[in-house]
């Protein structure tokens, strides 16, 4: 193949893979037009909102900071979404005669093609528009907005290439069940920034403008507003910059599509190195108890690290226990009973237990042959969740206690998140039992087709048992604040909590124990439909 034609073709193979991919079905001709749709109207609206800021004393701010941001997106894209574009896997191409050169030309020129660059092209010309004022500034504008989108898409190129090994491993596909939940932590993230510029103003930003103005390629649309000002220098080094990160993306991409053409794949040599398995697999083993307890334990953690499904779960879990009540302490309209939340979160993980093992709960059936069997398993699950959630937990609350100043109900809150998770624990062992249903590997689905009924009342039936079972320590709770002289014996909330947790997990677990037993064929079944 010509360099000279190379260009147009993986051009054409661009659009022949969208077309494709939208014939598959109709569903995804559905999605992809509603998408499209969707991002119209918010780049026409960031288009006309940008525009209204024109002559605004913070328009150079604002325009600076969201380049910076949307740079920021091209930069994760590929590490959360290596699927979204076919192209972005050079390896694809590695049987073909082609230079670095002139493929990175024509990546290049292809991933122009698309609803981001769109996007990305709306959000730029509102910037530019928003802050250049006389001729020389919009003639420096043209320049501006094609630098900043060229760097924005070697960036997401660069880094797609540099890290394409691991976006086709196991690694890849957890990055990308978990893009939700970084999605989710944003979405908290852009909205306690709104609240707090609500309330002191846009001049809180400018600091940070004044940095990202000299950061690419935001520096290219900050040399728009320098011209408008008539600091003709100062905007030619700040287009320089920009430039300067283009070529040095390129050249990065260059190198690393020259490296992946002509070497072997250095983490399946690492994996295929003998003993390396031998290396890893008693690290773990040598932490936990002895006999089955200790097995299980193993097991469920590994789980915890290795499965994608589970992993996410577990991520969203963390991260939602600890946003919720600092956030809202941050914000000042928080309580230190808030921090119950994280213990609340967490204890869900009980919920499903055996789902997570799909059509291998096989396996596990075959060494249960009595509910004495069944107890030591579920024990063991039970084990491993708590050396998890039992420090994140007590973290959470002390984190919480800190921010708002409340030492002295720290002991009280402390013994109502042990009660909680006590509560959770038991109840997700009976409804694992009761409840179980089957998690698909495979898409962003956590329950199998025709068992959605299932899941809503294992996990919101049992979250309302847990509440009902760790009501004695909420009503001794508030009986010590409210009767007179209480504060002095809430401490006592503390081991009772703890006493009270540990008592109710070893009943539920005992409840649930002869259950499984009974139970094995119909939760192999229930768990194995995915």
């Amino acid at each position: 193949m010509s360099t000279a034609g190379l260009t147009p073709t993986v051009v054409r193979l661009k659009l022949s893979l969208l077309r494709n991919g939208l014939r598959q079905s109709g569903g995804r001709r559905a999605a992809y037009i509603a998408s499209l749709v969707l991002v119209l109207l918010v780049a026409a609206l960031q288009l006309i909102g940008l525009i209204a800021l024109r002559g605004n004393a913070h328009a150079a701010t604002i325009a600076a900071l969201a380049v910076t941001v949307l740079a920021l997106g091209w930069a994760v894209m590929p590490l959360f979404f290596p699927s979204g574009d076919e192209t972005l896997d050079p390896t694809r191409l590695v049987m073909l005669p082609l230079q670095p050169g002139p493929l990175v030309r024509a990546l290049l020129t292809a991933s122009l093609v698309g609803i981001g660059p769109l996007f990305t092209l709306c959000l730029f010309t509102g910037s530019v528009i928003s802050v250049a004022h006389g001729s020389a500034a919009y003639v420096t504008a043209v320049v501006a907005v094609v630098l900043a989108l060229l760097v924005c898409v070697a960036l997401a190129r660069a880094v797609a290439a540099a890290n394409i090994r691991l976006l086709t491993s196991r690694k890849g596909r957890d990055l990308a069940v978990l893009s939700g939940l970084v999605i989710a932590v944003g979405a908290q993230l852009v909205n306690f920034g709104a609240q707090r510029l609500g309330s002191a103003g846009l001049s809180q930003l400018d600091p940070a403008a004044a940095v990202a103005r000299w950061v690419p390629p935001a520096s290219a649309i900050a040399a728009v507003d320098s011209v408008s000002k008539g600091s003709y220098g100062t905007g030619a080094a700040q287009l320089g910059l920009s430039a300067a990160a283009l070529a040095g993306l390129l050249a990065l991409w260059s190198r690393t599509l020259t490296k992946l053409m002509t070497s072997p794949d250095q983490s399946t040599l690492q994996a295929a190195e003998p003993g390396a398995r031998e290396r890893t697999s008693t690290s773990l083993s040598r932490l936990l108890p002895t006999g089955r307890t200790g097995t299980v334990m193993e097991r469920s953690l590994r789980y915890v690290w290795r499965d994608p499904k589970t992993k996410a779960a577990w991520v969203t879990s963390l991260a939602i226990g600890l946003i919720v009540p600092v956030f809202n302490a941050l914000q000042g309209t928080g309580s230190i009973y808030f921090a119950c939340f994280a213990a609340g979160m967490l204890g869900i993980q009980m919920y499903n237990q055996f789902g997570q093992d799909t059509s291998a709960f096989w396996m596990v059936a075959m060494t249960i042959s009595s509910p004495r069997d069944a107890y030591a398993e579920l024990r063991g699950r039970a084990l491993a969740l708590l050396l998890i959630t039992l420090p994140y937990a007590t973290l959470v609350t002390v984190v919480t206690t800190a921010l708002l100043g409340a030492w002295p109900k720290l002991p009280e809150v402390l013994g109502l998140s042990f009660a909680l998770l006590g509560a959770m624990l038991a109840t997700g062992a009976w409804c694992s039992a009761r409840f179980p249903y089957s998690i698909p590997q495979e898409g962003y689905k956590n329950v199998a087709p025709g068992q959605a009924g299932l899941a809503w009342i294992s996990i919101f039936g049992g979250m309302v048992s847990a509440a009902l079972l760790a009501a004695p320590m909420i009503a001794a709770t508030i009986w010590l604040n409210v009767a007179a002289g209480g504060d002095e014996w809430t401490w006592l909330l503390l081991p009772a909590g703890a006493a009270y947790g540990a008592l109710i997990t070893l009943l539920g677990l005992r409840l649930a124990a002869p259950r499984t037993a009974r139970r094995l064929p119909e939760i192999l079944a229930a768990v194995s439909k995915g």
